[in-house]
């Protein structure tokens, strides 16, 4: 069973090598559900990791609707992957209604050229799991990255084992919530990949600073912190 780790820094990335793991899904900002890591990040992973790396592309948080300037930003970090050397990519685009958005998931594909593509947690949204999975099959998407529509992999086990039995040649992927004490679950129902962060929260100060730097009001699935037009015409007319 190949086990891939979902890496959100270099020490990250180097800790899952030496323990072993087959694959890196390397982002960043894991409370998010990741984002396209940094140029600096890619660059370092690729001067210092040898197994194999996939790079999740995804310009921002929140929905996985995007703008015509966020899908042309995901395109352009997919040729960056593709100009660095990287083994795969990972991305996933739906429409409002939770359909996929075939179209735009084949212009991904097609930008990826060679390297391997995961559809990722995307795929947790959409309406009817079956038959968009084989829509990804038709497209040419190696690896789905689900927890069976459910909060934990382990909870959506029903779904994810019906998908996998179900598949003539994606691989399904179960990540969320996989962990030593569960693993074996997945072994046994056949499963060929999992998808893990292996994560604990490291302190690293000595004390809490004075005021926060996290803002719990930014963190939505249904909504997008995007700066409006009005609230900054009125601050420059006050300055001006």
């Amino acid at each position: 069973m190949l086990v891939e780790v979902c890496a959100n820094s270099l020490e990250s990335a180097l800790v899952a090598e030496r323990a072993g793991a087959h694959r890196i899904e390397l982002c960043s900002e894991l409370a998010v559900g990741g984002l396209t890591p940094s140029y600096g990040l890619l660059k370092a992973v690729k001067k210092r990791i040898s197994i194999p790396v996939h790079v999740l592309i995804r310009p921002r948080s929140g929905d996985f609707t995007y703008t015509d300037d966020e899908f042309d930003i995901m395109l352009e970090d997919i040729r960056l992957c593709v100009e660095l050397g990287f083994e795969g990519v990972v991305a996933g685009i739906l429409f409002k209604n939770f359909s996929l958005d075939v179209e735009r998931t084949q212009q991904l594909k097609s930008a990826s050229g060679d390297l391997k593509f995961t559809f990722h947690r995307a795929f947790d949204w959409v309406r009817d799991s079956m038959d968009v999975m084989k829509k990804l099959e038709e497209l040419g998407i190696d690896y789905i990255l689900s927890s069976g529509q459910q909060k934990t992999a382990l909870e959506g086990m029903a779904v994810l084992t019906k998908l996998n039995e179900g598949s003539s040649r994606i691989k399904i992927m179960p990540g969320s919530g996989v962990n030593a004490g569960n693993v074996h679950s997945f072994l046994e129902q056949g499963f060929s990949a999992v998808h893990l962060s292996g994560t604990e929260m490291v302190k690293t100060l000595l004390e809490k600073p004075v005021i926060s730097m996290n803002s719990i009001g930014f963190l939505s699935d249904d909504h997008i912190a995007t700066t409006q037009l009005k609230n900054i015409e009125t601050v420059v007319a006050k300055v001006k």
